[in-house]
């Protein structure tokens, strides 16, 4: 754990919900989809399930795993310094819960995990930052790592371009829906980040993330379809959406 997140008195409670605040802002049904996948490790792993939480950044899937389920286990790996600064302040001294920093993108990533299997491994609004050629090959070291009869989940923005007139309509809805939340004082990406930097223990954390990421990377956005196939391909016996929204969905691979 960094000295920062130990010994600042920073409210890291504070950081966490205003992390989630910015997320909703995107995502206004994201606790729904967590709901459905929570519902699903209980379904398949049970009340006491070992987790990882992939691409965790400040853990918000393992904060709902473990109040939900308070005897589940949550690895939590990334790379981006800063949020992960968070999520050592948000946990410390809780036992259940173990860190990591690792890059998905590193063929050897996984040697820094503590364990070979997991019941259940999860991750939301995140792998969009890869192209699908990582992705695929990153599904295939996911069906290693989840143990027989266990889920892989994956919540991110899954586009249909079948449907192109459904898809404009819901994406000017949702952005009226946010410019009417931004004008009533609610933060963006950008907002947050400036925040972040602006904090005497976050700044630091926060110029590393970008010197990784940049503003944003430029992943790819493949269909349900794509992630389902691509799946099955990499290992795993069955997969299928288990929920969705107009832009959204999240997909569960069974091993």
């Amino acid at each position: 754990m960094t000295e920062s997140a130990a010994a600042t008195g920073t409210d890291w409670r504070a950081w966490q919900d205003s992390w989630d605040r910015q997320q909703e802002w995107y995502m206004p049904d994201r606790e729904e989809r967590f709901r459905v996948m929570l519902d699903m490790v209980e379904a398949f792993a049970g009340p006491e399930p070992r987790v990882l939480d992939l691409a965790c950044g400040t853990g918000s899937i393992t904060d709902r795993l473990l109040k939900r389920f308070p005897k589940a286990e949550s690895v939590g790996v990334d790379l981006d310094p800063a949020l992960l600064t968070i999520a050592e302040g948000y946990f410390a001294g809780d036992r259940r819960v173990t860190l990591v920093t690792a890059d998905l993108a590193d063929p050897d990533w996984t040697a820094a995990l503590p364990y070979s299997e997991y019941d259940a491994v999860l991750t939301a609004t995140a792998l969009h930052w890869l192209r699908a050629e990582p992705l695929a090959a990153l599904y295939g070291q996911l069906a290693d790592l989840v143990a027989d009869g266990g889920v892989f989940m994956n919540a991110d923005h899954m586009r249909d371009d079948t449907t192109p007139r459904v898809n404009a309509a819901e994406r000017a809805h949702r952005q009226a829906a946010r410019d009417r939340a931004k004008a009533a004082g609610a933060l963006d990406w950008a907002d947050w980040w400036a925040l972040a930097a602006a904090d005497p223990v976050l700044s630091g954390p926060t110029a590393r993330r970008f010197e990784i990421y940049g503003e944003h990377a430029e992943g790819d956005i493949p269909s349900v379809r794509w992630h389902a196939d691509t799946l099955r391909a990499g290992g795993f016996a069955e997969a299928r959406p288990v929920w969705a929204s107009p832009s959204d969905a999240l997909v569960l691979a069974l091993r």
